[in-house]
């Protein structure tokens, strides 16, 4: 059975609980998604379900070959499965694979910060502020580790790159989920900026005992 749907993220908002609680949701335009190929173990070596999602602007010619008679879909994804045998190619998937109160696993692209110190990159402290330290507030101080080994070892937390990454964050709570709209409220943030690609994934766990509003 499929456990998982391509979505865009629309942004954040608050909604309100029974009890006058307000949460913090991000709104995520899940699918519709259609199936575009079932892999089997006897064929490619593993199960999967390859979904496409989007309207795509242009296609290549392979492109067409692939999605021949399925329609024009920018992004394909795929999701793994452990049995492929109610699934088939052309069925649509949305957002009625989720229900309210259901935990999920979100991974996205996260924003791209560009060069960062190790302060704002690795929430190092710097240097002191006082005694003869005059320019050394946000630097990560030594490197090195002296005369054995006498390098810097590889890995090491330094200034660089931040963000753009592969980003998972997993058990956020489905709070409401319109077929209507294809619109998923989940509680919480989700990695990425708006109108970034996310695939939605439904958690290992139960289903958890807080009440959530329709």
């Amino acid at each position: 059975m499929l456990q998982g749907i391509i979505g865009k993220k629309l942004g954040m908002s608050q909604v309100f609980r029974d009890n006058g609680i307000s949460e913090p949701v991000t709104a995520i335009e899940a699918g519709p998604c259609t199936v575009i190929q079932v892999k089997t173990m006897a064929r490619e070596g593993y199960d999967a379900v390859q979904l496409g999602f989007a309207q795509a602007k242009r296609l290549k010619s392979p492109e067409r070959g692939h999605l021949k008679g399925l329609g024009e879909f920018r992004y394909l994804r795929e999701f793994r499965v452990e049995d492929t045998a109610t699934v088939k190619v052309g069925d649509k998937v949305d957002v009625n694979l989720f229900k309210p109160g259901e935990l999920i696993d979100v991974t996205g692209v996260s924003k791209g910060k560009g060069f960062a110190g190790v302060v704002k990159r690795h929430h190092f402290a710097g240097g002191p502020k006082t005694h003869g330290q005059s320019d050394r507030h946000r630097h990560p101080g030594a490197i090195g580790s002296g005369t054995s080994p006498g390098r810097v070892w590889k890995g090491t937390r330094m200034a660089g790159r931040m963000g753009g990454e592969r980003v998972t964050v997993c058990h956020l709570e489905v709070f409401r989920a319109d077929s209507t709209r294809n619109l998923l409220l989940v509680k919480g943030a989700v990695p990425g900026s708006r109108n970034g690609l996310l695939l939605i994934r439904k958690s290992k766990e139960k289903k958890i005992s807080a009440t959530t509003s329709s």
